[in-house]
């Protein structure tokens, strides 16, 4: 009896000792948020060509030697100044020879017609036969185009020598001179360009979804475009979508619009690079702080508070992100409450006392 007494007494010490270890489960205290929907704005870049407005290639019509250069690289010139001059003696000899073979061309003409006039008159008289009128006739005819022929001629080489003098088709700045005095030209070698910076083309790339979603927008202020230059600073005029291409490049997909930018500075030059800015609009956006995701083998997740304030990991779909929030294109809405912060720490399953957080107020602009 004594025994049963003293094994009972152990198993209540036992008991008591056992009750002393169990602790109430802690339930952790977090900041939750609904998803904020609204309208927002954001940039997007695309690589652009940027070219002079005004851009020519000047390249000799005639072959020969450069006998001059009037002008030097990088110099402002107006429109029909003088560029270069190349050797012209051989055409200003041919020109000779051309104003000699039309004066010829006339006198034969000439004499051709007062002997066409003595045929006349002798035929009038019956003294030679109505044949020889004909004849007479005939070689007026001819000598006519002979002189035709060296008027012709006479105006070709003098437009040869005319090429000897290159002169700048409008105002602009001299480019790079490859060939120097005393160098042999070619026709059709370039001698430089001239291009006039003081409006530029910026020709750029969109996607066939990025041209439907431009072109559906209805937006005019669209049109209006920044430029971000190479070493990243934004350009600080603004330009403007003047021309999309008729057709798209089969080997891309894309389609080339074109944007006007002035230029007073001089600072944008033909062939130089940028990217060009385009605003969008982005209307009812859901979003939600990057901060209250979290990835697992390159997917998104967020931790969902459920009725019973129980954490659910959620996989979600982000459309973009803007400076620090997600654009959440499915897996959430906007009713729903997410884990502000401390997803590092939170587990699926897990019970939390959840905080409200009005994330609207807490959004600093977008």
């Amino acid at each position: 009896m004594k025994i049963r007494k003293v094994l009972l007494l152990c198993l209540c010490l036992v008991a008591v000792g056992c009750n002393s270890d169990i602790q109430p489960t802690a339930v952790d205290t977090l900041e939750v948020i609904n998803p904020v929907v609204k309208d927002t704005s954001y940039d997007s870049e695309y690589v652009a060509e940027i070219q002079s407005v005004k851009y020519v290639e000047v390249r000799s019509r005639i072959k020969g030697h450069v006998e001059k250069i009037h002008v030097d690289e990088g110099q402002a010139v107006k429109e029909g100044q003088l560029l270069f001059t190349l050797s012209f003696m051989e055409y200003e000899k041919e020109l000779q020879k051309a104003n000699a073979a039309h004066k010829s061309a006339q006198a034969d003409l000439k004499a051709a017609e007062v002997e066409l006039n003595n045929v006349k008159r002798l035929l009038e008289k019956n003294i030679v036969a109505e044949g020889e009128l004909e004849v007479a006739k005939a070689k007026v005819e001819a000598l006519k185009a002979d002189r035709e022929e060296a008027a012709a001629n006479q105006e070709q080489v003098a437009l040869n020598l005319s090429f000897a003098h290159i002169k700048a088709p409008f105002n602009g700045f001299v480019n790079r001179i490859p060939n120097k005095v005393g160098s042999l030209i070619a026709d059709g070698d370039m001698l430089t360009s001239i291009s006039d910076n003081r409006e530029v083309f910026a020709y750029f790339n969109l996607s066939e979804i990025d041209y439907l979603n431009y072109v559906t927008a209805n937006d005019k202020q669209a049109d209006s475009v920044g430029l971000k230059l190479a070493n990243q600073t934004l350009y600080p005029h603004s330009g403007k979508i003047e021309m999309i291409e008729t057709e798209f490049d089969q080997s891309t997909g894309n389609i080339a619009f074109r944007a006007r930018f002035p230029n007073p500075d001089a600072l944008l030059k033909h062939g130089s690079n940028g990217k060009v800015v385009v605003k969008k609009q982005l209307k009812n956006a859901l979003f939600i702080p990057q901060k209250s995701t979290f990835e697992i083998q390159d997917k998104l997740y967020v931790f969902v508070v459920d009725k019973d304030n129980i954490l659910r990991q959620r996989n979600i779909i982000a459309r973009m992100q803007l400076t620090d929030y997600f654009v959440v294109e499915s897996g959430l809405s906007p009713n729903e409450k997410i884990v502000y912060e401390g997803v590092e720490n939170a587990k699926d399953g897990s019970k939390i006392t959840p905080v409200p957080i009005d994330l609207a107020t807490a959004m600093s602009p977008e």
